[in-house]
């Protein structure tokens, strides 16, 4: 999914929204120099949310779904229909054309793909959970956690979530340190 590159690449993503973290986020990535993949829910999309901000900034924004349901569960049909209103939704929102898509909780099978495939949808999954809506008692273990799992081109799940917000910064300076660059999807 990310592109080859002679140095380590990892590649942020942040799934559920847009939410009231977002600000936050957008401010720490412009700060560090960091593109990210945003993958939003169309039923909290509305205009009022800073996606402008986040399409000028240079970042990726990818459909996670309508109502964030598992898929799995739902026919060929249910599932087509979802993917496609949540597409036509955030492209009408935003204006241009969605490109990816992250199945919800990660579950998806082979109808989930084919429904992607005949929406022009590439599917994106991670490499690294970075387990932020289960440490939210403890932040900075997040932190420890993605570190000890690092590895080149490994796409790592995050959530604009307040404890999100809050590792950030440390997370992007340890991954640098640790002799990593950011990319984005190709």
């Amino acid at each position: 999914m990310l592109p080859p590159n002679e140095k380590k690449t990892v590649m942020l993503t942040f799934d559920d929204g847009p939410g009231r973290a977002l600000p936050r986020i957008l401010e720490i990535l412009h700060r560090e120099e960091v593109k990210a993949a945003f993958f939003w829910q169309s039923r909290l999309l509305h205009h009022q949310r800073p996606w402008k901000e986040v399409i000028k900034a240079g970042h990726i924004i990818g459909s996670h779904s309508c109502k964030h349901r598992n898929l799995s569960r739902l026919s060929f049909q249910e599932q087509h229909s979802d993917l496609s209103r949540c597409k036509e939704t955030i492209q009408k929102i935003i204006g241009q054309p969605i490109n990816y898509f992250r199945p919800p909780f990660g579950q998806y099978n082979g109808d989930t793909l084919r429904a992607a495939r005949e929406l022009g949808m590439q599917v994106v999954m991670w490499r690294i959970a970075s387990l932020d809506w289960e440490l939210k008692a403890d932040p900075p273990k997040i932190v420890d956690y993605v570190i000890d799992n690092l590895e080149d081109r490994a796409i790592l799940l995050l959530h604009e979530l307040p404890q999100t917000v809050e590792i950030l910064p440390l997370l992007i300076s340890q991954i640098k340190q640790a002799g990593y660059q950011f990319g984005l999807l190709d």
